[in-house]
């Protein structure tokens, strides 16, 4: 007699109408990811019906793989450590390995040299690569997309077909700006979080005009500085911002992190925040709230940024297909005291 099918998560997926990461997100408690309570409902639903629970040990692969992915951060050591958004990241896609029955090799590459993290693949160390900080200009990327190495970006690279997971940046630097808007602010300067070879900063650039231009505001790209991960450059970036006339009334920081240092150009300048100059941040990383003023920003659920990064990785690995090449995950705006 020939055993009853295993149910997987791809039949919990199909009854329930969502892809296979949202039932991951659900089943497995995922923190901070903006799942409906309808769709919450209907996946732990179509679960008990199927009998369905995950499979902690992984599905067994064929010999010969390492059970290894490696995480790719295209940062220098400095971008790295200053970081703050990242410790959570990388615990989500840990835990996301761990249910699957692999390890997690942390490989930071600096951008001169993006290349080098091809040897994690030619030498067999990993089984594929989750590539953190895409750039344009990364053609050993493309080279192992090309030999079909299994790859998942956190971020974008429009111009490809390379499956990716990442945040609806554009989306939350427009609800950014938006908010200082709303308050009456017209003259509103911004700073990347990084430079514009990333695709993580064009997008918040991009949200920053299109919240300018649905506002009838004039775009003036002077009042656009780039930041570069780190509060030092934060800190430079806010020091030319604050030499434009006429002065700016607000300012949207791409990064929590780099805002630190544009806080303290501030403050040097005699300024106070948010009376003289209001500030808005991206990310909301755990210090956020214990700025000074406490730092409106933007929310992005980073530990299930990684999560969904690790889990969909693997499925790459193990041969499964991607109901979808691009996942994104929705921010939400914490109004603090910096934008009162």
């Amino acid at each position: 007699m020939r055993p009853a099918k295993r149910t997987t998560s791809r039949d919990v997926a199909k009854l329930a109408h969502v892809s296979r990461t949202t039932v991951s997100f659900i089943l497995n408690n995922v923190p901070g990811v903006s799942i409906s309570a309808a769709t919450r409902k209907r996946v732990l639903d179509a679960a008990k019906k199927l009998n369905y629970s995950p499979n902690v040990a992984g599905k067994k692969l064929v010999s010969g793989k390492s059970y290894t992915i490696g995480l790719v951060l295209c940062q220098s050591p400095e971008q790295i450590f200053t970081d703050a958004f990242l410790p959570q990241v990388i615990l989500g896609v840990e835990q996301a390995a761990m249910q699957q029955g692999f390890h997690v090799l942390l490989k930071p590459v600096d951008p001169n040299d993006a290349g080098g993290y091809a040897r994690l693949i030619t030498e067999n160390h990993v089984d594929g690569i989750l590539l953190s900080g895409p750039r344009q200009d990364d053609a050993a990327l493309m080279q192992l997309h090309r030999q079909r190495v299994p790859i998942m970006l956190m971020g974008q690279l429009p111009e490809t077909n390379i499956p990716f997971v990442d945040v609806n940046a554009t989306a939350g630097a427009e609800l950014a700006v938006s908010h200082l808007i709303e308050r009456g602010h017209q003259c509103i300067g911004m700073i990347t979080n990084a430079p514009l070879d990333y695709t993580s900063a064009q997008q918040r650039r991009d949200g920053y005009v299109k919240a300018l231009k649905k506002a009838k505001l004039p775009v003036n790209r002077g009042m656009i500085k780039a930041g570069n991960y780190t509060p030092a450059s934060g800190y430079e970036a806010m020091k030319a911002l604050l030499q434009l006339s006429p002065r700016l009334t607000a300012v949207f920081i791409a990064s929590d992190v780099v805002a630190m240092g544009a806080i303290l150009a501030i403050k040097e300048a005699g300024l106070r925040i948010p009376q003289d100059i209001a500030v808005v941040g991206f990310d909301d990383i755990p210090l956020s709230e214990f700025f000074d003023p406490p730092l409106t920003t933007i929310r992005l659920p980073a530990f299930g940024l990684g999560w969904a990064g690790g889990e969909r990785l693997i499925r790459l690995i193990q041969g499964e297909g991607l109901n979808d090449v691009s996942l994104l995950l929705e921010s939400t705006l914490i109004h603090r005291k910096s934008s009162l």
